[in-house]
């Protein structure tokens, strides 16, 4: 995609994600890909500052004889979620209103 990806949307996208199911780190980035171009190196700290903020927790699960880092949702995550979803839903409808004309400054 042409347009750059905040870490503020790559937060809401991460909560977003591990609010429907827990899930780990290079599956997280395959979905984000979908809509940004982004790097472990921009994801991991990321999902550092989300775990450190008390949005997500953590744990580790044997998959295939090797462990994974799954990331799990918190009832603060589920809160900071829901505050994301209004900003971004306003942030949406100014930007339609304004490529529509009918949104100017005076």
């Amino acid at each position: 995609m042409y347009f750059p990806t905040s870490s503020t949307v790559i937060e809401f996208l991460i909560l977003a994600i591990v609010e429907k199911e827990d899930s780990y780190g290079y599956e997280i980035s395959q979905t984000i890909k979908l809509i940004a171009n982004i790097k472990e190196s921009t994801l991991y700290p990321i999902l550092k500052k989300l775990e450190s903020a008390g949005y997500v927790t953590t744990y580790s699960q044997e998959h295939q004889g090797r462990k994974r880092k799954y990331y799990a949702i918190t009832d603060l995550g589920k809160a900071q979620l829901a505050f994301l979803n209004k900003e971004w839903q306003t942030y949406t409808t100014s930007i339609s209103e304004i490529l529509k004309g009918r949104l100017r400054h005076d």
